[in-house]
């Protein structure tokens, strides 16, 4: 199962590199023809670079989930035992898989309302826009699993 969500997270951020790589290119599209006049000014730019934002938002959290990476707070002081210490994990698993449910639950519904709109210039499906949400929600659980059993088992084998 590790394998498999190592190959889900390598293409996630290669995805998160390629739509940083693709947002250079509508916007610097934009700046130019804002100021100066090289290129005439293209309007569609802002909404793909608005577009690659937010999935770029949504992959970048899905890793930084996987990575362990994603800010939490430690508002407790550190335990010396590591039972209460993976318990303390554990928990902070559990909200981001909640999030992750919540998400899915209300992305799904985010992908209705968008199923049949478009975008106002460059005419894309909304719902392709909106399916990061519902995708992000999946992957959150998932690896919030994947995190939760194994401080599951580092508590089985703390002393």
């Amino acid at each position: 199962m590790t394998r498999i969500l190592d190959a889900i997270h390598l293409v996630l951020k290669v995805l998160l590199a390629t739509l940083i790589a693709g947002l250079l290119i509508p916007v610097t599209m934009q700046i130019l023809s804002r100021f100066t006049g090289i290129i005439p000014r293209y309007i569609w730019t802002e909404e793909i670079a608005r577009f690659c934002f937010v999935w770029m938002i949504m992959i970048g959290a899905m890793c930084a989930v996987r990575d362990g990476t994603h800010f939490d707070l430690d508002v407790l002081p550190p335990a010396l035992n590591p039972k209460v210490e993976a318990a303390k994990r554990i928990f902070v698993h559990l909200m981001i898989l909640l999030v992750g449910l919540v998400f899915i639950w209300y992305g799904w519904d985010f992908i209705e309302f968008g199923w049949f709109q478009t975008s106002e210039i460059a005419e894309l499906p909304m719902n392709w826009i909106f399916a990061a949400w519902p995708i992000a929600g999946f992957l959150f659980f998932v690896f919030s699993v994947e995190k939760i059993v194994g401080e599951v088992l580092t508590m089985r084998n703390a002393p």
